[in-house]
């Protein structure tokens, strides 16, 4: 009887740990608990703490928008929860700030978020201050104009100094439009979103907006009758992740995470539900580079 008792006991244990190990397998394996990261890390930090602040932006359709929930939806808020589910954080603690392109920097180098995911275009200059963890996608920049309009049919267009285009302040392609304008002055116009660049195309008030070509595509799917993109891509935007420039533990775990997010098909997931709509195409993954 003793032994049959004992028998009973290890299998109520048994199914205890069973029904144990299922809830954490609904829960998605985000707990504290399930992952261990070196002390004295951000990642560990970030862990125990069990909330996370994301920069991206809220007015770039298929890479971060506010959607109908009131919450931002694209490709580069896709890649972040990737990032944060692989730091045991669960995805309902991601707080998301709005971070238009001029202040990136900002809110990295003075710890209001924790990273950047904002079609954040990796250079030097940019290196100066802070660190990028990537490139997870390569964009190209691009020109929107009006359906009707045949003039413009690429960057050169603008030499002539007629015609208006529209970017936004702090971007890479505000500074690289600058090389085809005839007059910085009077023929480049900065908002701090590209929505109202957006509409201030449509309203006649610049001849086009340049940014890069996924955003503009997002643009165009939301409004086919109004926009085009004038000619190809003439230049090249690997985007990545902005973190503290001296923390390179976190940027190296990163880097990690999306080299699995490629290999476990999370990355391409991702794309499709995003900014794939549009049309856009992902291609093969960039190289990351661990410097």
């Amino acid at each position: 009887m003793r032994i049959k008792r004992v028998a009973a006991v290890a299998a109520v244990a048994a199914l205890a740990l069973g029904l144990t190990a299922c809830g954490g397998d609904d829960d998605g394996d985000t707990g504290a608990g399930s992952k261990s990261f070196t002390a004295g890390t951000t990642m560990e930090k970030l862990n125990k703490a069990q909330k996370i602040k994301v920069g991206t932006k809220f007015d770039q359709p298929g890479f971060g928008q506010k959607g109908l929930s009131g919450k931002p939806e694209g490709f580069d808020v896709e890649i972040a929860k990737i990032i944060v589910k692989e730091l045991g954080i669960p995805e309902d603690k991601i707080e998301f700030v709005e971070t238009p392109s001029k202040v990136r920097e900002d809110v990295i180098v003075n710890g209001t978020v924790d990273l950047v995911a904002a079609t954040y275009t990796i250079n030097d200059k940019r290196k100066e201050r802070i660190a990028f963890a990537g490139p997870y996608y390569e964009a190209g920049q691009n020109i929107l104009v009006k359906k009707d309009d045949t003039t413009i049919t690429g960057p050169d267009s603008f030499k002539d100094g007629t015609k208006k285009v529209c970017s936004v302040t702090g971007s890479t392609p505000a500074e690289t439009i600058k090389q085809y304008v005839k007059d910085v002055g009077t023929q480049l116009v900065l908002f701090d979103t590209y929505d109202k660049c957006r509409d201030a195309l449509k309203g006649g008030q610049v001849n086009a907006v340049t940014t890069d070509n996924v955003i503009l595509l997002g643009y165009i799917a939301k409004d086919e009758a109004s926009f085009k993109l004038a000619g190809s891509n003439f230049t090249k935007e690997p985007y990545g992740i902005g973190v503290k420039k001296e923390d390179a533990d976190f940027r190296s775990f990163i880097n990690d995470t999306l080299d699995k997010a490629v290999a476990d098909g999370s990355w391409k997931k991702a794309w499709d539900a995003t900014a794939g709509k549009f049309g856009a195409e992902l291609g093969s993954a960039p190289t990351i580079n661990r410097y």
